[in-house]
């Protein structure tokens, strides 16, 4: 069992959505971050001030699947959220010890579906 933790740009979520759909991998969660990388954030003027924004908006996904899905989940991610410029992104894969389905009991394998 692995999970997959993804940063990618926002507008692409749709795209990466549809490719992970389209491999019939539907159980994700989403959530807003903020991060810096190589892009290393712009400037800014906001009311008449210079502002340099260093946290730029990401949107990290997180994906626990077995590991048969692994290779088909990160293929997805790249085929949606690929543009070929800096700040694309990153994929983290990291090993699971234990997933327990609370509403059923199911542990391991069983409760990742």
């Amino acid at each position: 069992m692995k999970l997959i933790t993804a940063y990618i740009q926002p507008h692409k979520l749709t795209d990466v959505k549809q490719e992970l759909y389209a491999k019939d991998i539907f159980k994700i969660s989403v959530t807003n971050a903020m991060g810096a990388g190589q892009q290393k954030g712009y400037q800014e003027s906001y009311r008449g001030v210079d502002v340099e924004v260093n946290l730029l908006k990401k949107v990290r996904i997180e994906i626990a699947v077995n590991d048969e899905f692994v290779d088909t989940t990160i293929e997805a991610i790249i085929k949606g959220a690929r543009t070929g410029e800096i700040g694309d992104g990153k994929i983290f894969v990291t090993t699971l010890d234990e997933c327990i389905r609370i509403r059923s009991g199911e542990k391991g394998k069983d409760a990742i579906g």
